[in-house]
């Protein structure tokens, strides 16, 4: 069986399309040109503006005119991860989608369904002749994975809906009215490059294998982040031993929680069967800790080739200070809504970069903005505290209030509860959405976020639920043609 396979074909198709397309995040303009020639072809209006968003504007089908304009949104960006091994060039191979019972993958890569699935929805609406609405703006954002930064950017009279639907949700029969506000905060070390000492020990730790994830979606599953895990055994080394630091790297994207890490280090020669006595106990609180959780987790300890140059020691203690303190995981739970995360922290990424520069990328999350002031604060302080030579952070983006008595909101639990004869669930999301943006552009905009079942996004494990599409698009027609007209 193959995408084509599936029911209903008219999303199925355009998925599939979109899986084709390469489109990782600040890299969209395969996407964007084939959204404009999409809109083009069907002799739509089709404009894109300075930063590549793009409109797409259908007019009503006849007898829906008086409904009034509705928006729907999705991002045209994926996230670009890919299993250790696995050859594939994001900017120019097509996603290998691959069908596993109820579930679609892709193979040792992401799937791109977070949020293709919500662009294949909007472009099979562009191409109905049979499906009954007013009039639709189809709104593709670009760089929503590194920063919401289509939104951001978007021009305050780009779309003219006062109603919104977010396409960008990750659990079916759940609708979305609030999320998260976000800002990153990014330390760098300036370190001096010294000739390896003689006599040493050269070592590599390797940790691979991890389930990663979401950083807002999945930090509260309490999975282990190979930053973290990398950075204790190192710290503990330290602590013991003379450690000289030549290489480390762990994690990438802002919004993943870090599945891989790799660090080459080295001891005096003579502390070498030492070492691998602490690994093979390191090994052990690992299992005790996350032997459930991780159970596909590779944390591997070589030899390794003498490296020419290690970081200077100073700077490598302040270095593993500074990451092993680092907090990470959920720090406060809602204390409105059951089982929400409030407030959360990603230590995202470490990157030695050119320049004798090392770089740590942090993300933190908080529906409530003191909440993030403080944990952005917590963070800046620890690298403060290891005398990093810049802390910086980004501009981040707002939260979204929930409203849970707007108009909007009560005919998608109505329209939810007429098809599936259960009441959907109304709740808020940690992970951050580009609703909380538009709203500071268009403050009347009432809005909702809604999707299939996704698991495991920004990670190579991500998959989508086959037979929740299917209720995911009938959901979205049957919202469509309930709208009351306007007077």
């Amino acid at each position: 069986m193959t995408i084509k396979d599936l029911h209903p074909s008219a999303i199925w198709k355009y998925f599939d399309e979109v899986t084709q397309i390469p489109r990782p995040s600040k890299k969209e303009e395969k996407i964007i040109s084939y959204l404009m020639n999409f809109g083009q072809a069907l002799g739509l209006e089709t404009k894109k503006d300075q930063l590549g968003n793009i409109i797409i504007t259908k007019p009503a089908t006849p007898g829906f005119e008086k409904l009034p304009t509705i928006v729907l949104q999705s991002h045209m960006d994926m996230v670009a991860e890919k299993n250790q091994g696995v050859n594939h060039d994001f900017e120019n191979d097509p996603i290998e989608t691959v069908i596993e019972g109820d579930w679609i993958k892709a193979n040792g890569t992401t799937l791109g369904a977070d949020n293709g699935i919500g662009m294949a929805a909007e472009l099979a609406i562009l191409a109905s002749d049979n499906i009954q609405h007013g009039k639709i703006e189809c709104l593709f954002t670009v760089d929503e994975e590194t920063g919401l930064n289509g939104a951001v950017g978007i021009e305050p009279d780009f779309f003219t809906g006062k109603i919104l639907l977010n396409l960008d949700s990750e659990d079916e029969g759940e609708i979305f009215i609030g999320c998260a506000g976000g800002m990153d905060t990014v330390a760098t070390f300036n370190y001096q490059p010294e000739s390896s000492p003689e006599n040493y020990f050269f070592f590599k730790i390797n940790i691979t294998g991890l389930k990663g994830g979401h950083s807002g979606g999945d930090i509260h599953l309490g999975r282990a982040n190979a930053n973290k895990l990398l950075t204790r055994f190192i710290w503990e080394i330290n602590k013991k031993y003379d450690l000289r630091i030549s290489r480390i790297d762990g994690g990438n994207l802002r919004n993943a929680i870090p599945r891989e890490a790799a660090c080459i280090a080295a001891v005096p020669f003579t502390e070498k069967e030492n070492i691998r006595i602490d690994f093979n106990i390191f090994l052990q609180e690992v299992e005790e800790e996350f032997g459930k959780i991780e159970p596909e987790r590779i944390i591997t300890l070589e030899s390794a080739d003498c490296e020419p140059m290690v970081i200077d020691k100073k700077t490598g203690i302040k270095l593993l200070n500074a990451l092993y303190a680092c907090p990470h995981g959920v720090m406060a739970m809602s204390k409105e809504i059951p089982g929400l995360v409030e407030t959360s922290t990603n230590l995202a990424n470490i990157k030695m970069q050119k320049d004798n520069k090392i770089v740590i990328g942090t993300s933190q999350r908080s529906s409530l903005e003191s909440a993030k002031k403080d944990i952005l604060q917590m963070v800046e302080s620890v690298f403060m505290l290891a005398e990093a030579n810049t802390i910086t952070h980004g501009e981040g983006y707002p939260g979204w209030k929930p409203n849970p008595d707007s108009n909007i909101v009560k005919i998608a639990a109505v329209s939810y509860q007429k098809l599936f004869g259960i009441n959907p669930k109304i709740t808020a999301i940690h992970a951050g959405l580009e609703c909380g943006l538009f709203l500071n552009k268009y403050p009347e905009l009432e809005m909702i976020s809604f999707g299939p079942t996704l698991r495991d996004v920004h990670s190579p494990d991500e998959k989508m639920y086959i037979p929740s599409v299917d209720k995911f698009w009938r959901f979205l027609l049957e919202i469509l043609k309930s709208l009351p007209a306007n007077n």
